[in-house]
């Protein structure tokens, strides 16, 4: 079942540009570590890979480059409001991060359905956790913010976060200013649009290819019938990559996607959890199931050129990973995990 998603952003509809972005990366390059593009061996001589590992983060994902540009133009009022963010897990880790860098107190809204893992890295972080159903996920932060007077931090629908997301794009095209393809992930959307917005404002013919899980592919649906819809989380729920199940795309990231991304690609749960094992053992990275669907979409694509994956965040729960590693006869048992 899917629905038709209206409204707006709260506070604004703005567009982010390279200006936003760049403004941002000056921002944060503090705090923020500049992930390198590491080439992939063995890839196919026609199509080499590039991995931009944002799972080398201080909190795991990239979620750290948006939450940070968000709070540090808002500094005194997170200080003297507090702040409230809500997210299935990096998107929380980056923020009650940031909050015990920089003295905040964080509430942190996160679905029951969370990996254990993430969790409780938030709160060995000291923030707050509120579990509530998967449905109110997007939505109870915002009723905690009313209450409360707290400043929320939006993990996408909000044009500072989608301007210090887009960081990755001007970092890929920096260091390799003639890729072809980049594959980015898809779920809320920040991150496809800003890095979208900053690699098509740099090079107009490199192709930027969004990847969703075939199981959450409402943002491949959204963009193939021109209007944002979202998937219910019964639907959603089902794949492996719990980074990836936001319910629909955000009404500021929409407006990047819709302008600046090429297409979205689904993979299938079997390709996603190769992918997981074979940057483990190919690449020696550890990446969660959200972070590979980028590097299952270049492992099942015939595009050609210089390809960039994304590696979005690498917070894996480690049960999970070493299942995954055990081989594809665990795979079945893995998602009722």
């Amino acid at each position: 079942m899917t629905e038709q998603v209206t409204g707006t952003a709260i506070g604004t509809t703005e567009m982010v540009t390279l200006a936003d972005i760049s403004a941002a990366a000056e921002r944060i390059a503090d705090t923020v570590v500049r992930t390198p593009l590491l080439p992939f061996s063995p890839a196919e001589p026609d199509r080499p890979l590039w991995i931009k590992p944002e799972s080398l983060q201080p909190t795991a994902a990239f979620k750290l480059r948006g939450a940070y540009n968000k709070i540090k133009q808002s500094l005194p009022e997170a200080r003297a409001r507090g702040i409230v963010a809500h997210s299935s897990g990096n998107h929380a880790r980056s923020v009650a991060w940031l909050a015990r860098r920089l003295g905040l107190r964080a509430v942190i809204v996160m679905p029951d359905t969370a990996p254990p893992n993430k969790v409780d890295v938030v709160r060995e972080l000291g923030a707050e956790v509120v579990l509530v159903p998967p449905a109110l996920r997007d939505t109870h932060g915002f009723v905690l913010a009313e209450q409360y007077g707290y400043l929320p931090v939006p993990p996408f629908d909000d044009p500072e976060v989608v301007a210090g997301q887009g960081t990755v794009g001007l970092e890929i095209m920096e260091d390799l200013p003639d890729a072809d393809v980049v594959l980015v992930p898809v779920s809320g959307g920040g991150l496809a649009a800003g890095v979208a917005t900053a690699v098509k404002a740099l090079r107009p013919e490199t192709r930027v290819i969004g990847v969703e899980p075939e199981l959450a592919a409402d943002a491949e649906q959204s963009l193939r019938e021109g209007r944002r819809l979202a998937w219910e989380p019964e639907q959603t729920y089902r794949t492996v990559a719990d980074g990836l199940r936001t319910h629909g795309l955000g009404a500021v990231p929409w407006d990047g996607i819709r302008r600046h991304l090429d297409e979205i690609v689904t993979v299938s749960e079997e390709q996603i959890l190769d992918a997981v094992r074979r940057l483990a053992l190919d690449a020696r990275l550890v990446s969660e199931p959200s972070g590979a669907v980028t590097f299952a979409a270049y492992l099942a694509g015939d595009t050609t050129g210089k390809h960039v994956a994304i590696l979005s965040g690498g917070s894996v729960n480690p049960p999970l990973l070493a299942g995954i590693l055990a081989g594809p006869a665990r795979q079945e048992a893995l998602h009722e995990q």
